[in-house]
């Protein structure tokens, strides 16, 4: 894996990741077919065909009936033809993929990028995403990445090469940070940025859920590796963590209410009270982060997956005259000003409120992502994505290692968990031992 020769500064790595979506046209979720061009079919590819690719797909699809899926690539035939059976009953006119561009293994990254697609779909476990990312650009394909982009610092740099280089070949890359997409998000961000509660001074996000599945249970012939890569969210080199790999959506809002401004520092707490047994891998089930930022502000993330405890999903923000609450699901999006003003983004009784418009934010996405290529001016939002990416990894190293972390350090560091042959990995190698950090004990490398 590429490193690049000379540290970072928080100026080159990136300030502005949100100005393109914090200030997008809130355009509709439903596409409007306006010319000869925008009737040509987009072909899409996708490799990583559980959960998240195959509700990806849907959504694709749902954003522009002229999306067509062609290829299709996983590691575990069974989930590949599951997924493939399951979108072709819901759009059976946009799923055109022969049993010959169906390819399983390791190496589905490199045939379905061989195939004649526009897009690539990344949505495999995190660990890959930086070698994937890498090669679509090489092949010149317009991608969709699902968040994070990277599992660890040297990850993180080695993937802003190629976000590099596909600004350079004019080639898109759209994010899976959902939330920057939904319309409520964007009018209630809006207001913030405008100073409407003045500046933020302090942010608490929560992402407090119960774990999302179990550990699956070792088969006979699976070797160590296939295990691992069947339970990837349990380690920390295929998912970063709970906070890199789920809770960084929360970081991404934080971040974006801080115009996606560096953090100066963090200090973070974190670690395993119900995962205690081996089945559970290497990651933790508990963070608490505080970031320092460059204002003075400071941001709070908190995030568990444990069962039996209060679950909440939810944003609170302090500026310097308000305050303000969020939860997305609910939905709530109020904003109060201390002299009693308040802007409400849902009617909200007899305290008034106008009522916005409502948009599927995960549609949203695809609709930008497929209307921008359309347009000849492809999105690439992948500095933002790596900014946030590199934030929650931030967090964790904190809390890995019981040490406060300085922004330069944390993306200068040397800390790697992905195996130096990831390109190239075979199911039959050894796999990174799960070494389970303990705050205090654990090094971060000099």
């Amino acid at each position: 894996m590429k490193t690049p020769i000379h540290p970072v500064s928080r100026r080159s790595f990136l300030r502005n990741g949100s100005a393109g979506l914090a200030g997008a046209a809130l355009v509709s979720s439903f596409p409007h077919i306006v010319n000869a061009q925008a009737a040509k079919a987009v072909r899409i590819g996708i490799v990583g065909c559980g959960g998240r690719g195959s509700g990806a797909l849907v959504d694709s699809m749902k954003a522009d009936p002229y999306v067509e899926l062609v290829a299709m690539g996983d590691v575990d035939a069974a989930k590949l033809e599951a997924s493939h059976k399951n979108i072709s009953a819901k759009f059976e006119k946009q799923v055109k993929v022969p049993d010959s561009n169906k390819f399983v293994g390791l190496d589905a990254i490199d045939r379905v990028l061989a195939t004649d697609i526009d897009i690539v779909f990344l949505t495999t476990p995190p660990g890959f995403r930086p070698a994937h990312l890498h090669k679509a650009i090489n092949a010149g394909k317009h991608v969709f990445c699902e968040k994070p982009l990277g599992v660890d610092a040297p990850s993180i740099r080695h993937a802003l090469e190629a976000v590099k280089k596909a600004k350079e070949k004019n080639l898109a890359i759209q994010t899976g940070f959902c939330w920057r997409f939904n319309v409520a998000e964007r009018a209630t961000w809006k207001k913030l940025h405008e100073g409407y509660i003045g500046d933020i001074r302090a942010y608490y996000g929560t992402y407090l859920t119960s774990s999302p599945w179990q550990p699956k249970e070792r088969q006979a012939g699976w070797t160590d590796l296939e295990y691992q890569l069947r339970n990837w969210l349990y380690y920390t080199w295929l998912s970063g963590d709970i906070l890199v790999e789920q809770a960084v959506h929360s970081v991404d809002k934080m971040n974006w209410a801080f115009k996606d401004a560096p953090p100066v520092r963090c200090t973070a707490l974190g670690g395993r009270v119900q995962r205690v047994e081996k089945e559970f891998g290497n990651v933790f089930d508990n963070f608490g982060v505080m970031y320092e930022f460059p204002n003075g502000g400071r941001g709070f993330i908190f995030c568990r997956q444990q069962a039996g405890c209060s679950n909440e999903n939810a944003d609170y923000i302090v500026g310097a005259d308000g305050k303000g609450q969020v939860n997305g699901f609910k939905p709530l999006h109020v904003l109060e000003k201390t002299n009693g003003d308040r802007w409400f983004y849902e009617k909200n009784g007899g305290e008034g409120g106008v009522e916005g418009p409502r948009n599927e934010m995960y549609v949203q996405e695809h609709l930008e992502l497929i209307q921008s290529i359309r347009a000849g001016k492809p999105v690439n939002n992948g500095e933002q994505l790596a900014h946030s990416s590199m934030v929650a990894i931030m967090g964790r190293m904190s809390a890995y290692s019981g040490r406060t972390i300085e922004w330069e350090d944390a993306i200068n560091s040397k800390e790697s968990w992905v195996p130096a042959n990831i390109d190239t990995i075979k199911l039959d190698a050894a796999p990174p031992e799960p070494v389970i950090a303990v705050p205090g004990r654990y090094k971060l490398p000099a």
